[in-house]
């Protein structure tokens, strides 16, 4: 069965009653070569246990079934899962998990799915929940490799570099923790219905390490946060203004101790600087 084809899915859906929610973002594939180009750009190989995030219909899972050893699909449309069980039914290394993917102990999920395997998660994420997925997946701990689809503003702005427009706090968040790689992107005509943005998908390698030496992480997103809470201040104003409790004085020396000009913007601050005004700040 071709997921991909529209005919298709338009009888797939027609014999099941099926109606897209535009609550929950659903949006069904209709070029077979995107999630092809993501279980490829992801490196998904038969050492791998997938988690996937809202199979829909189950273009994508069939690709990550094909290339891995087993597949475990969240999938939150209980109206989808007797779809599922048809589309899917010809793959033995398939589950489908019906829970929402942010209610989820999503560490004791892959341990107890994927024992002896290299855990990866990959997932055509729905616009309206990207971020606290992304943060869950991330803050999980436990995945080589994080592929999914996405909106194309937030895959640059998860890639952005200091300096640019797209650059803030969840740049950094994301560059912290991972590798991250804008892979290609898929149009709105590559769908069904056909969203009104581009769609890219990003590859993230989560890092061993972070980047750089940060003693507290805590103190250290704090200050990120602060930075980027008023962008068109400078830092100094910035961080007066969201570290409460923080003479201003005393950030004014950690600026000045950390190297960077007293008139900088937090914008234009990378990891290494971040890390190193967090040092300069001491405790607060």
């Amino acid at each position: 069965m071709d997921l991909c084809d529209l005919n298709t899915i338009k009888a797939l859906l027609g014999r099941h009653g099926f109606y897209f929610s535009k609550s929950m973002g659903q949006n069904f594939l209709i070029q077979d070569w995107v999630p092809r180009g993501l279980v490829e750009g992801a490196g998904v190989g038969p050492e791998n246990g997938v988690l996937e995030i809202g199979p829909g219909i189950g273009p994508l899972t069939s690709q990550l079934a094909a290339a891995a050893q087993r597949v475990v699909a969240v999938e939150l449309d209980r109206s989808l899962l007797p779809v599922l069980d048809e589309t899917l039914r010809d793959f033995s290394n398939v589950e489908i998990l019906p829970a929402d993917i942010l209610k989820l102990d999503i560490p004791a999920l892959v341990d107890e799915k994927f024992p002896g395997m290299v855990p990866m998660a990959c997932a055509n994420l729905p616009y309206n929940i990207t971020t606290p997925v992304l943060t869950a997946l991330i803050e999980a701990d436990r995945f080589a490799c994080i592929a999914v689809m996405i909106q194309r503003e937030v895959a640059l702005r998860i890639c952005a570099a200091p300096g640019t427009a797209d650059y803030g706090a969840f740049s950094v968040y994301c560059q912290y923790h991972t590798v991250p790689e804008l892979l290609f992107d898929v149009g709105p005509e590559c769908f069904v219905p056909a969203p009104k943005v581009t769609s890219s998908v990003i590859r993230m390698v989560p890092r061993s390490a972070p980047p750089e030496g940060v003693e507290d992480e805590k103190r250290f997103f704090r200050v990120v946060k602060a930075a980027f809470g008023q962008r068109r201040k400078t830092l100094l104003n910035a961080l007066s203004a969201g570290l409460g409790g923080v003479d201003k004085e005393a950030i004014k020396a950690a600026i000045a101790a950390a190297g960077l000009p007293e008139n900088i913007r937090g914008e234009r601050l990378g990891i290494p600087e971040f890390a190193a005004l967090t040092r300069a700040l001491g405790d607060f």
